[in-house]
């Protein structure tokens, strides 16, 4: 019944209705995006990029929203706060753009948000940034931006819930040194006081930080405190920097890394080290992700993806490539994915309504099916759409969803 509903949504969007003008907007729909496209995170926002593109595009192929094209307007921050500030600040004042969409990064959008709420903005919303952190979440910023996936309280609740229940509960943190590590590190020693535990050691690393950069001095001060497991806040290289110095240094306690650390592009890393090294640094990994398993057939959404991924992969932001080698399939661009689909709705309601602020507009949204497992809903004291929280660990050679077995080699 999910299936059919989802597919009959997807035929609503995409039938084609009438080419006129509606108020609001403009011939194209421009959505503002500001990202790393460049620098050692540019694999989370072009690959969120690539898979909003896919479904855009799949959209637009079949006569847009009532003959709107969807267009993504993408600008390079390098996941730092002073050029997301100044991208952030031509796109409000650009008439052409309806709203900011697929952010990414706790330090960009923290830097932000404070926009959002001056006579610039002029009522431009946020949806769906990629990143889990409360200070969108909470007042004062949380009317302006509506979130998709779960956070990272959320995240770091289910996290510490399953390594306590398989006996592990000495637990160290590596983050980064910006406003994501610590809003990662207070989730984590929010969810550890619910066990009556604390945090058993911590170390930092700079934002920035490449695969390349030496992590020892990191894994020596977490593991002089004896941890049963490590949880790293951080991007993709650095984490992975950071699990294969532990591994050289003897360390093989599971090592369990936040949602934003790019599964696929973390896993490639440690691959590559591992082949040249000829060891394995893939074992006892555990990534929290926000999305379920976009290789799940029994998920319309998945089914989509994949198909559109392999049929018409979408390219990288012109002039923003450089020697990147695009993911076939990854969490990132599965979240992206579902980010448009969501957002497709939230369009084609708009034009159905005109007149009628787009905040209302989304607020009224009640278990909208977006083909996955759960539904979406929006509320006035609700604007985060997702709660769920999914596990994934390396098995041959990919990362995949964590059974109930797979916990049971983690007993202590």
């Amino acid at each position: 019944m999910r299936f059919t509903r989802f597919l009959l949504s997807c035929a609503l969007v995409l039938c084609v209705l009438s080419l006129t003008s509606v108020a609001g907007f403009a011939k194209d729909i421009v959505l503002g995006m500001s990202a790393a496209f460049s620098g050692p995170s540019r694999s989370l926002g072009i690959e969120l990029y690539r898979g909003s593109s896919a479904y855009f595009n799949y959209v637009n192929r079949s006569g847009g929203i009532q003959g709107h094209m969807v267009r993504i307007l993408p600008l390079d921050d390098g996941y730092n706060p002073t050029p997301a500030l100044e991208n952030t600040i031509r796109l409000l004042k650009d008439r052409n753009v309806l709203c900011l969409y697929n952010y990414v990064g706790t330090p960009t959008v923290t830097r932000v948000l404070p926009l959002l709420n001056t006579g610039q903005a002029r009522d431009k919303l946020m949806f769906f940034p990629f990143t889990g952190a409360q200070s969108q979440r909470d007042y004062p910023y949380v009317r302006r931006v509506f979130n998709l996936r779960a956070s990272y309280r959320q995240e770091m609740q289910e996290l510490v819930n399953r390594l306590s229940l398989v006996g592990r509960r000495r637990i160290a943190v590596l983050y980064q040194n910006d406003a994501y590590g610590r809003s990662g590190w207070d989730a984590v020693r929010r969810a550890l006081r619910t066990h009556r535990l604390d945090i058993v050691g911590e170390a930092t690393y700079r934002r920035g930080a490449s695969f390349s950069d030496s992590m020892a001095e990191q894994v020596a001060i977490v593991t002089g405190r004896r941890p049963e497991a490590i949880v790293t806040v951080g991007s993709y290289e650095a984490c992975a920097a950071f699990v294969r110095d532990a591994r050289d240094a003897g360390v093989d306690v599971p090592i369990a890394n936040l949602s934003f650390s790019c599964s696929e592009s973390l896993l490639q890393l440690l691959l590559e080290a591992g082949q040249a090294k000829g060891r394995d640094y893939t074992a006892n990994l555990i990534n929290t992700q926000v999305v379920p398993d976009y290789r799940d057939r029994t998920l319309a959404a998945a089914q989509l993806y994949i198909q559109l991924m392999t049929e018409s992969p979408p390219a990288v932001p012109e002039g923003l490539k450089g020697d990147y080698i695009p993911l076939e399939y990854s969490y990132a661009g599965f979240e992206g994915f579902l980010n448009a689909v969501v957002m497709t709705h939230i369009l084609r309601l708009q034009y159905d309504r005109p007149g009628k602020p787009l905040e209302k507009i989304v607020e009224g949204i009640r278990d909208f099916d977006a083909g996955i497992d759960v539904t979406v809903t929006f509320g006035p004291d609700r604007h985060q759409g997702l709660n769920r929280v999914y596990f994934t660990t390396v098995k041959d050679g990919r990362f995949a969803p964590i059974d109930a077995e797979d916990w049971r080699q983690w007993l202590q």
